[in-house]
């Protein structure tokens, strides 16, 4: 189907009349292995309007999505397509009928180009030949529909960026002509001015009558964007209707099960900020200069600033990953020149990186040996008294999990990330370096993690916290440090407002003086 009949098709009105549903779940129930994880789960997508699915890790709703998907199959209830009763039994056939899904893990193939990738299994022909130009001429069209440039349809998707790919398998869904496209975490790894391309492609997909299932743990785009949330805890439905009923704080009580008045945690009682425990004087190495950096024993220093500022570069540089080459890096008023990661372990120095699956996890191995993994590398003489007091430390921070044998990989987001806590709390660390602790994880975890970090700081451990997401910058810090091109902009205190911060992260702030 090319670009234009995509077009025409969505302007037509199909069986689905105004108001009515496109799609409608009814009574879902899925079990695995005898245990029964959606309970009679019940949800209607109206066409031009965003469906938010919201719920803790281990809520239901990647299930409900590979469900309506065609990944799994139900076991009960009723799934209806403009009131017809379907049943999908692969994605393949969900896409045929209008039904698409962007899930967090792309399904795409790098070393073909983006008009491939969009068309693949269902290449245009001429005279019994792929015609690779028509192919290209209606990926741009779709491209184009959707404002979207700068993506050439010729260009290989292994040199594209995650913005870029996120936006080739939504065009991927509009070229299958779907009028149903259910999105997961759509923003993770996505930068803040990519996050605004997203939007705009949303609202001319709303504009075109089709229906979007949002998932997402960020409550800010969830009210940004849904006209409709549905919330789920642990496969039931909780509730479901306009978002206009709920504010911020209801929806977390709701997702949660329990009130919180706020989700950043006060200070510990007794948390007093000590001497200087981590000191940078003039760093700088290829992607940092001049960088000075003051953290006392205890305090929670807050790292902001545009994606590429500098701020996982610093971090990686006190870490050793890419260390600094110029300036000196002080810990406890030694002077030490930290050449790599095992010796910044030595040094009493953790990194929490912003990629839990790639660089903080082994996912095919047990939680019980992702959580010995750092003290077995730095210190293998304390192995067997760290393994003796896991399962305490693991249980303080509420891992669910059948047993610590078990493969990390099968853990929600919010557990994976709680296991690499543990690695390095086994360490017993001095510093603890947080970049972006909180991505992809629900709103429950969020706070175990500021509650563990807040411990951290009660107990003289010098905190590093670097954030995307300002209001947990904001929440979370004794002083706010904010990058611009590698290079410290100013520094702030925890009652700034996020416009404070933005204006020293963009220069503003010096283009109106």
């Amino acid at each position: 189907m090319s670009a234009a009949d995509v077009t025409a098709t969505w302007h037509g009105t199909g069986s689905a009349t105004a108001g009515a549903p496109i799609l409608t779940a009814t009574g879902i129930r899925k079990q695995f292995y005898g245990v029964e994880v959606l309970h009679g789960l019940s949800i209607e997508l109206h066409p031009g309007r965003v469906h938010g699915l919201v719920g803790e890790n281990g809520a239901g709703k990647s299930t409900l999505m590979k469900i309506i998907a065609g990944e799994y199959r139900r076991d009960g209830g009723e799934l209806r397509l403009d009131g017809q009763l379907v049943d999908f039994g692969h994605p393949v056939e969900a896409a045929a009928s209008g039904v698409a899904t962007v899930f967090q893990e792309f399904n795409l193939l790098p070393d073909r180009t983006v008009a491939q990738n969009v068309y693949l299994g269902r290449e245009p022909r001429k005279r019994g030949l792929v015609d690779a130009a028509r192919m290209r001429r209606d990926t741009a069209e779709l491209f184009l529909q959707l404002g979207i440039s700068g993506i050439d349809p010729g260009r290989r998707v292994g040199g594209l960026t995650v913005a870029e790919q996120q936006l080739v398998e939504i065009v991927k869904a509009l070229s299958v002509d779907a009028r149903v496209i259910s999105m997961d975490e759509p923003t993770a790894a996505l930068a803040e001015h990519e996050v605004g391309i997203l939007y705009g492609v949303i609202e001319r997909l709303q504009a075109r009558g089709v229906a979007i299932l949002y998932v997402s743990h960020r409550l800010k785009e969830i009210f940004d964007l849904c006209d409709d949330i549905t919330v789920m805890k642990d496969g039931d439905l909780v509730s479901t209707g306009p978002a206009s009923r709920l504010d911020h704080l209801g929806l977390v009580r709701e997702m949660v099960g329990r009130p919180i008045s706020t989700f950043f945690p006060d200070p510990e009682p007794g948390t007093e900020i000590g001497a200087p425990r981590l000191e940078i004087r003039g760093g700088g190495n290829e992607q940092l200069d001049g960088i000075d950096l003051l953290v006392g024993a205890g305090e929670i220093v807050g790292i902001a600033g545009l994606q590429g500022s500098g701020r996982t570069e610093l971090v990686e540089a006190v870490f050793g990953s890419a260390p600094f080459t110029r300036g000196e890096v002080r810990i406890d008023e030694r002077r030490l020149a930290i050449r790599g990661p095992r010796q910044a372990v030595k040094e009493g120095i953790a990194l929490i990186t912003e990629d839990r699956k790639g660089t903080g996890l082994a996912l095919g191995q047990s939680i019980l040996d992702n959580a010995l993994l750092a003290i077995r590398s730095a210190f293998p003489g304390r192995t067997r008294a760290a393994r003796a007091r896991m399962d305490g430390v693991l249980s303080s921070l509420e891992v669910v999990s059948r047993s610590n044998r078990q493969e990390v990989r099968a853990l929600s987001g919010g557990n994976q990330q709680k296991v690499v806590l543990a690695k390095w709390l086994a360490t017993e660390p001095r510093i603890v370096l947080l970049d972006e602790p909180t991505r992809g994880i629900d709103v429950g975890a969020k706070v175990a993690v500021y509650q563990l970090v807040r411990q951290l700081a009660r107990s003289g451990v010098a905190i590093v916290l670097v954030s995307s997401e300002l209001p947990e910058v904001l929440g979370m810090s004794d002083r706010i440090v904010v990058l611009r091109d590698g290079t410290v902009a100013g520094e702030l205190p925890p009652t700034a407002s996020e416009a404070d911060v933005v204006a020293l992260g963009t220069g503003a702030e010096e283009a109106s003086a």
